[in-house]
């Protein structure tokens, strides 16, 4: 479980994240929508603690062993393989963990490729397969497939979705996409402004908003 217990965290004195309480239980997967700017990203750093809150906390009772993917993921200059095999422990069955994790999301025949010469999307994938080379108890993900074509994003959210499923983790990823959230989310929680607007199952707040901040934001999205 993770708690936020009054959090604020301000840019130039712009509330850009004000959240009084937040709570996401173990093994469930969570989507986070919201226009640009609603404090998304925002949130999934304060998560991943690469961010510090002007004020409030940030109460982890799960156990180490996090993923955090940024939307604009970090590629080495070395290959693809090594790439992912740095996220592995040194050990006799590092390279077949990074082999079956690039295969996954269709990577297979980029391993001897450079990691810095990759297309967005490429990178998105190789930076997917190396959150899911090993268990994971936490993987936060920032619009994981953005840059991806149609093939790809299928193949990303088939994996996240799988490994979801075998490892128990608690899943909290970012998307434009409300038919996205949907197929990834059971629960989904709508962001404007900073804060959280509305909350709640998936099927349910996608199709029927309680709040006209999310209905304006959904109005264009037909199931």
């Amino acid at each position: 479980m993770i708690e936020l217990k009054d959090i604020l965290i301000q840019y130039d004195q712009r509330s850009v994240l004000d959240i009084p309480s937040l709570r996401f239980e173990k093994g469930k997967r969570y989507g986070l929508i919201g226009e640009n700017g609603s404090g998304k990203t925002t949130l999934l750093r304060l998560l991943a603690g690469t961010l510090t809150p002007d004020q409030g906390s940030v109460v982890k009772l799960t156990p180490n062993g996090m993923g955090y993917m940024p939307q604009h993921p970090y590629a080495f200059s070395f290959s693809v393989l090594r790439n992912v095999e740095m996220a592995l422990d040194k050990s006799e069955v590092r390279r077949k963990q990074a082999l079956a994790a690039l295969e996954k999301v269709g990577m297979g025949q980029f391993v001897n490729a450079r990691g810095d010469k990759l297309s967005g999307g490429e990178a998105q994938r190789m930076a997917c397969a190396r959150i899911i080379a090993k268990p994971r108890q936490l993987i936060l993900l920032d619009e994981p497939t953005s840059s991806t074509d149609i093939k790809g994003m299928d193949l990303v959210e088939q994996t996240i979705l799988d490994y979801a499923a075998q490892c128990g983790c608690t899943l909290i990823f970012s998307t434009h996409s409300p038919a996205q959230a949907l197929r990834l989310a059971e629960e989904v929680i709508f962001l404007h402004q900073g804060k959280i607007v509305e909350q709640g199952p998936a099927e349910k707040l996608l199709n029927q908003p309680a709040s006209e901040q999310a209905r304006l934001f959904l109005q264009h999205w037909q199931l």
